[in-house]
């Protein structure tokens, strides 16, 4: 089975053209002010209305209010939702939308816990636990914390660059990899090269 990749992160419509170009699954779309990579739901909505089809696209939200999220959902049509904060599983449910939910790992995260509680998700994207920074951090996380139950159904998301990705893929056999920092020039610019690499990385793991 061929591991996914969501390129996560998209500030400008030619580095969503570049990732679609070299072969990504899913964009996603960083609706958190304080993030570098943020965009707001126009910008987010001109991109996104330039994508060709098949190309799932994905708006990430740290607490955000729910009216924040509705504005998101109806001026863009992204087709799933990434919760990255505190949000409940009841939350995550009301908003009607397919959702990911987003868990910062460290050792004594009960990742099956999790899974029962946000049944509900689509899947779990896990990414490194780094004290008050949500996400996007560039830094890894121990991968064997992950029950081998659950490596088929996460994204794999922390750190992770063109020079890391296939020996992540090789070791957990994720149903995705997510990645920001680690293709960019600067934050919220993409590197069209690294990009490429990246997903080739990714692919000849399977081949």
């Amino acid at each position: 089975m061929r591991t996914r990749v969501k390129i996560c992160g998209i500030t400008r419509l030619q580095d969503a053209l570049a990732a679609v170009e070299a072969g990504a699954d899913a964009l996603g779309f960083v609706f958190y002010p304080p993030s570098p990579r943020a965009v707001t739901p126009a910008q987010a909505a001109e991109i996104i209305a330039a994508l060709p089809p098949f190309v799932t696209t994905t708006a990430l939200f740290v607490n955000a209010q729910r009216n924040e999220i509705d504005e998101v959902v109806a001026l863009t049509q992204v087709d799933l939702l990434q919760f990255h904060g505190d949000e409940t599983p009841e939350f995550c449910q009301s908003v009607q939308k397919p959702f990911i939910r987003a868990l910062r790992v460290k050792p004594e995260t009960d990742l099956q816990a999790a899974a029962q509680d946000y049944a509900a998700a689509r899947a779990l994207l896990l990414d490194t636990y780094v004290a008050g920074v949500p996400g996007g951090t560039g830094a890894v996380f121990d991968w064997q914390l992950i029950p081998e139950t659950l490596r088929p159904k996460i994204v794999l998301a922390g750190g992770l660059t063109p020079q890391s990705v296939a020996q992540a893929v090789a070791q957990i056999r994720p149903w995705a990899v997510d990645v920001s920092g680690g293709v960019e020039q600067a934050p919220g610019i993409k590197d069209a090269q690294k990009i490429q690499e990246f997903i080739n990385e990714v692919n000849r793991v399977h081949v």
